[in-house]
């Protein structure tokens, strides 16, 4: 709710309009005037703090930009009265000016004051510096509003219709008519998808009260008028707000918002009728996101972000007569409006959260001078305090509270009777009070560094004995943080230490050093704990009894403060808050792990709500409305169960179980375990209990869920800790801790035991070296027993061997049954059946002979040269089932045939083919493949891998049959059968396939068999093709030359071929005339004749074709192929160390220079990209597709990077009769203005050294006037080279700047010579460029 702080009402403001303005930034003083010849000026509480008599009514007042001062104009005075609040002084400057003053303005960046007079004149007055401009005539009646930017332009209307923007020497920028009087004038920026970079470019001005006009400064010539419906009513007040966003306030209380994006432009975004006979004024606070408006007798406030939801309304019924004005402070915190009847209502609609609390007791700000003290959980009515001073920090103790501002506190005791307090001292300390902390006794408050302890209560003359000032020594850092217990000062410094000091005598009792700063400290209640926050923004526990500090797990970098619950059984439970939520954590002191803190959860917070206290699981928040609210902690939810027992869900009642838990709430988590009846909750429980050393709980929980074992195993406890939390760990069935805690107890031998029973005899082995050596016998036989049942029989010996004790008797002979087991089972049997014999048991005697006999049936197959010798015994005895059981581990070729001819005889072609693969007769497995298991697929594959001949053979047969010539000459040509393949691609038709496949590893014969086959069936092209390849060139060209024109493109390829394998001059110039066109009348492609010469390494020719060819893909606007041929040809005539003709040099370069200006255009380089266009301007006549688009880009790229008489050049070119029609319209009218108000200024060329003869000439010149060297061109930019600047292109080794080529480099991937891929990194810069010179003169 809006909280009404004040009202101001004199007798000589009665009946008229208020002019008011609150203090800028500050907002501590408003300034009114009425009717009667004065300014009032108000604190921020209502109270008057002076008054500044004028001669006449005041008509005009503003406050500088920090708030500093306060500057009036009077009616019948042409003097301006300056206040000057930080020293209550009024001053009074003459402006110079006759006529009175109508208008007054401060600056929105500087000490800069304009005044305006009712005959249309202005003053500047320059505050700091005293100086005074007058401007006469700047307009010609009187100026009655205005609006400085933060460009420093000021804008003012005048009642003779007209908008003036000057800037801050009073010069007129732009000036404009208007369709009526003008009122409220505003800069801001109009709303565009891309953020402008010009400022604030838009003034907008209400016309008439009809029409908002938005005024382009930019572009004066089009300005956008916006009208409204006539049922709203005239424009009363406007506002910009956010992304160029305008709220509008009518006469009829309407309430209206518009976006000034393009696109949205003339559409409302929200309209609601907020006042139902009129509206009178409409504010916005940007700190707040607000809006309010306010008309007939009420206030309505606006969530920017959600207009549709309205936070405040307010009625003053007193107000018969209407309001009049509304006005926010900059801060957002007070709200003033001004009536018709003359007053002035101001009310609070901000107020700081600030709050504190010590134990369950609370101090809050409630109003700007109300303290609320208020004990709600012991009951205590709230206590108001009415303090002296607007409190910028509130401290409170168990009987005191403390408020302050800057260096100075004042404090106040609690008492019984009323009020419920008094008013104690008022203390000033040594600097600005950053935090203060209040006990029982002592006040300790935080400044500049240190920390000042002293008592609340003393007489003046003990006060200096009973204060002290921490820290003794500036070498220990300065202190950023500090907190107050009712025994123990805390404090945190910057060098990382954390300081605990007895109140009482004032000695240091604990100090702990921590890695870096520390910026909070949170003890709790009686100080034996406390948390604290780093520098890093991470959070640690630390307490200063044991030394102990633990990270607090999952801390947010965003969390603000800690709270300690208050709830007496819940002191290891605190809250850690942000903005957003409240992180719950836990303190477990006692648990099998150590000491240890855990993250419970996480409640929400509501927007804008400060934690000041935690009591059993519920937060008391302070919200800026002055109260407070309660926020149940989420993580003590099963606290508040009772009432909705029967409907929580049963993963609710497991989520609540489990906060309990964490929360070491035991008695609470048993209700609800009773209450589930579910095992795996008492389960649950159990393992909780067992965590936290809870035995007994552990037991009853474990004797209700049934767990005999479990309660069996706790019963019968031990006084030692480490042992207690040893067995409880082997519980939860974490042995490695286990093991450690039973280490460190009073029974190491414990862990031993644990891993005995674990079977775990590696871990025993260790355990037994320290701690029972004589144990080692009897864990290394358990140990063979275990691997010789898994097989190890190697380890198992070793362990057995080792088991040895000769004492005991039984034991031994069970280890010795082991050796004689193992010792057979490794192969050792002479040791083993020794072993055996001697050992008096009957069974291990029947245990060797069994392992004996399985060796036996086994023993064989690992000798590998007797699986052959069998095979050849069961092959002569026709034992064919016993071979194939064999085969797999036979290795002679000899009886793997055997077998596949057998098999083949019975019919089985399947093994038969296997084995036959087997002994690597790779024909025979061909042949039953194709002509018994019809498995071509494999037939062929085998051919390829083996490329055996014959193979091959049966598989052209094979193919032959099935009519599949194709396959058939494939496989003939495979196996080496040319002559039967030609025969057959002759009969069939399928000497194109058998021309494919014999490739380049056939004869000249072959050649010249297919060529004359080809030449018979009239197939010119096919037949060329392999008289070429059978080197007879003059019947190569002259079938080529014969090819109808469907062929011709492939046709005259292979003929230019030819020719430049044949190096036969009469043929090349059969050739010529050919393409020429002499020998059919048709001129074929010049692109052939360029490839001619090359072939031919003619590469004058082959440079003058090259030009021709280029400058027809010129004249078609391909400009980019005409540029790759000359390139091509430019590298090519180089390699060769040809001279590179002129013509050729100077086409590459204005082609290249073109296509420069799209790569510089698109990076935003406007003036690289005129400079491109001036020089392919001046070549317009290589460019006739293009010319008026090239002319056209020119102008505008001319004009945008202020090459402006350039410009006009080409905008006079543009507008010949020949060209003008094809101009764009979008640009024809520019252009037209352009060349019709000429602008011949120029931005003038940088000028860098000739690389020969170092005379300095314009960057782009790429010719000296000196030394009339052609001078070579950068690649990135078009300029000429420089040599400390040097670099090349690793591709194609062409020139650039070396800073340039890598600025280009950073948004282009390609060389924009050859296009190859290309990285900055990739270039080198180059120190000496003598030898790059050398080459180019040669090319000169």
């Amino acid at each position: 709710m809006l909280f009404n702080v004040f009202i101001l009402a004199d007798s000589a403001w009665a009946g008229s309009s208020l002019l008011y303005k609150w203090q800028k930034t500050l907002g501590n003083y408003i300034a009114v005037a009425g009717q009667d010849n004065s300014v009032k000026i108000f604190d921020r509480h209502g109270h008057k703090w002076t008054e500044l008599n004028l001669p006449g009514r005041c008509v005009g007042m503003d406050w500088d930009k920090d708030g500093d001062i306060l500057a009036v104009i009077a009616a019948k005075s042409s003097s301006i009265y300056l206040w000057d609040a930080s020293v209550n002084k009024t001053s009074q400057i003459d402006s110079g000016m006759r006529d009175q003053m109508s208008f007054i303005l401060w600056s929105k960046t500087g000490p800069l004051l304009a005044v305006g007079t009712v005959k249309g004149n202005l003053v500047l007055y320059n505050q700091q510096t005293s100086r005074k401009i007058p401007i006469l005539g700047k307009h010609t009646k009187k100026i009655t509003c205005g609006c400085w930017s933060t460009q420093n332009l000021l804008a003012l209307g005048s009642e003779d219709n007209t908008l003036s923007i000057s800037n801050h020497e009073g010069d007129t920028v732009r000036q404009t008519t208007l369709r009526g009087e003008p009122a409220e004038i505003y800069f801001s920026v109009m709303k565009t998808d891309e953020r402008s970079s010009h400022g604030e470019s838009t003034v907008s001005v209400s016309v008439d009260k009809k029409i908002l006009m938005l005024f382009n400064i930019n572009d004066p010539e089009n300005p956008i008028e916006l009208t409204f419906q006539r049922r709203y009513g005239n424009i009363v007040s406007y506002r910009w707000y956010g992304d160029g966003y305008i709220l509008i306030g009518f006469s009829h209380g309407y309430f209206v918002v518009i976006s000034t994006h393009a696109r949205e432009i003339g559409g409302e975004l929200y309209q609601a009728h907020n006042h139902k006979d009129s509206l009178n004024s409409v504010a916005i606070s940007p700190a707040l996101n607000k809006a309010a408006s306010c008309g007939d007798n009420s206030i309505k406030i606006h969530e920017l972000s959600e207009l549709k939801d309205i936070s405040n309304v307010v009625r003053l019924d007193d107000e018969t007569k209407g309001l009049d004005q509304l006005s926010w402070t900059d801060d957002g915190q007070l709200l003033a409006v001004s009536t018709q009847r003359g007053t002035l209502h101001v009310f609070l609609t901000k107020l700081p959260i600030l709050g504190d609390s010590f134990g369950t007791r609370l101090a809050y700000l409630t109003s700007l001078l109300e303290v609320t003290v208020s004990n709600q959980v012991d009951g205590e009515t709230p206590v108001a305090i009415e303090v002296d001073v607007e409190p910028t920090f509130i401290a409170v103790g168990p009987y005191h509270v403390a408020v302050g501002m800057n260096n100075r506190a004042w404090f106040y005791a609690f008492v019984d009777l009323e009020p419920g307090f008094k008013k104690l001292k008022e203390f000033e300390y040594l600097g600005t009070i950053a935090r203060m902390c209040l006990n029982s006794d002592y006040a300790a408050a935080l400044f500049e560094g240190k920390v000042q302890l002293h008592m609340i209560e003393s007489k003046d003359h003990e006060e200096r004995k009973q204060m002290k000032l921490f820290p003794d020594d500036d070498r220990q850092g300065r202190i950023l943080c500090h907190a107050l217990t009712a025994d123990f000062l805390y404090y945190g410094t910057d060098s990382g230490n954390v300081v605990c000091v007895l109140v009482e005598d004032w000695a240091t009792v604990s100090s702990y050093s921590h890695s870096v700063g520390v910026r909070r400290v949170f003890p709790d209640l009686n100080g034996s704990r406390l948390v604290f926050f780093d520098d890093k923004n991470s959070g640690f526990l630390f307490s200063p009894t044991k030394d102990s500090c633990f990270e607090l797990p999952n801390f947010s970098p965003t969390i603000t403060g800690v709270l300690w619950d208050n709830w007496h059984a819940d002191r290891g439970v605190f809250v850690a808050y942000d903005n957003d939520k409240v992180y719950t954590y836990a303190l477990h002191k006692t648990t099998i792990y150590g000491p240890r803190v855990v993250l419970v959860g996480s409640t929400t917070l509501l927007f804008s709500q400060k934690p000041l206290l935690l009591y059993n699981g519920d937060l008391t928040c302070q919200t800026a409305s002055g109260k407070t609210s309660e926020v149940p902690l989420s993580t003590h939810s099963f606290l508040k169960r009772s009432a909705k027992t029967s409907t929580d869900s049963t993963p609710e009642l497991g989520k609540q179980l489990t906060e309990a838990l964490m929360l070491k709430r035991f008695h609470e988590a048993w209700d609800l375990c009773k209450s589930a009846s579910s095992d795996a909750d008492w389960a649950e429980f159990g393992k909780a209990c067992l965590v936290h050393m809870e035995v007994g709980l552990a037991i009853q929980a474990y004797r209700i869920s049934g767990n005999v074992a479990m309660v069996l195993s706790l019963q019968g406890g031990t006084e030692d800790m480490n042992l207690l939390a040893g067995h409880l760990a082997m519980f939860l069935e974490d042995f490695n801790l286990a093991q450690n805690l039973y280490l460190s107890s009073s029974c190491p031998v414990a862990a031993l035991e644990m891993r005995r029973d674990l079977l775990q005899w590696d871990s025993a082995l260790m355990l037994a070296k320290r701690l029972a050596e004589d144990q080692i016998p009897f864990i290394s036989k358990e140990y063979a027993v275990h691997l010789e049942f898994i097989g190890d029989y190697v380890n198992a010996l070793a362990h057995y061997e080792k088991g040895m004790t000769h004492n005991d008797k039984e034991h031994d002979e069970a280890c010795q049954a082991g050796v004689a087991r193992m010792s057979i089972r490794m192969g050792d049997i002479r040791r083993g059946a020794a072993q055996a014999i001697q050992h008096p048991s009957r069974v291990l005697k029947k245990e060797c002979g069994a392992i004996l006999e399985s060796m036996k049936v086994e023993s064989q197959p690992l000798k590998g040269q007797y699986y052959d010798k069998a095979a050849s015994v069961y092959i002569r005895c026709k034992n064919w089932s016993k071979v194939g059981e064999l085969l797999p581990h036979v290795s002679s070729l000899k009886i793997h045939l055997q077998y596949a001819k057998a098999k083949e005889a019975d019919g089985k072609y399947k093994e038969a083919a296997q084995a036959y693969e087997s002994a690597k007769d790779w024909d025979n497995v061909i042949r039953v493949l194709l002509d018994h298991l019809n498995n071509p697929e494999d037939a062929v594959r085998i051919v390829r891998e083996t490329q055996s001949i014959d193979g091959a053979k049966m598989v052209a047969r094979f193919f032959l049959r099935l009519n599949d010539y194709g396959s058939a000459i494939h496989f003939l040509v495979l196996s080496q059968c040319n002559d039967e393949a030609f025969q057959l691609a002759q009969q069939h038709g399928q000497m194109e396939v058998y021309a494919d496949i014999i490739g380049s590893e056939a004869t000249q014969e072959d050649y010249q068999s297919i060529a004359l086959y080809f030449e018979g069936e009239k197939k010119n092209l096919q037949a060329g093709k392999f008289f070429q390849k059978c080197g007879q060139y003059s019947r190569a060209l002259k079938h080529f030359l014969k090819c109808p024109n469907k062929d011709d493109n492939l046709a005259v390829e292979m003929a230019i071929e030819t020719v430049g394998q044949a190096k036969d001059s009469s043929l090349t110039n059969q050739l010529i005339d050919y393409l020429m066109g002499e020998s059919d009348g048709i001129p074929k492609d010049a692109k052939y004749l360029f490839r001619l010469y090359m072939a031919l390494q003619q590469y004058k020719e082959a440079a003058r074709t090259a030009i021709i060819i280029a400058r027809e893909e010129q004249c078609a606007g391909n400009y980019r192929n005409a540029h790759n041929v000359l390139f091509s040809m430019y590298t090519e005539l180089q390699a060769q160390e040809i001279k590179i003709p002129a013509e050729m040099a100077t086409n590459l370069m204005i082609l290249h220079s073109y296509l420069l200006v799209k790569i510089h255009v698109k990076r935003g380089d406007h003036l690289k990209g005129a400079r491109m266009l001036i020089r392919v301007s001046k070549n317009i006549s290589k460019f006739p597709a293009h010319v008026v688009p090239i002319l056209t880009s020119a102008v505008i790229e001319c004009y945008r990077a202020g090459l402006k008489d350039s410009a006009f050049g080409f905008a006079t070119m543009l507008m010949r009769q020949e060209y003008r029609n094809q101009i764009d319209p979008r640009y024809r009218k520019k252009i037209e203005a352009m060349v019709r108000r000429p602008d011949k200024s120029e931005l003038e060329e940088e000028t860098t050294p000739c690389l020969f003869c170092g005379f300095q000439l314009p960057q782009n010149e790429l010719l000296c006037i000196s030394c009339k060297n052609n001078l070579p061109y950068c690649i990135a930019t078009g300029r000429h080279m420089l040599k400390e600047d040097w670099s090349v292109c690793p591709h194609c080794e062409f020139p650039a700047l070396y800073s340039q080529f890598v600025l280009l480099l950073e948004t282009e991937t390609i060389c924009p010579m050859c296009s190859d891929p290309l990285s900055a990194e990739q270039v080198k810069k180059i120190s000496d460029c003598s030898q790059y010179l050398k080459t180019d003169q040669l090319d000169k």
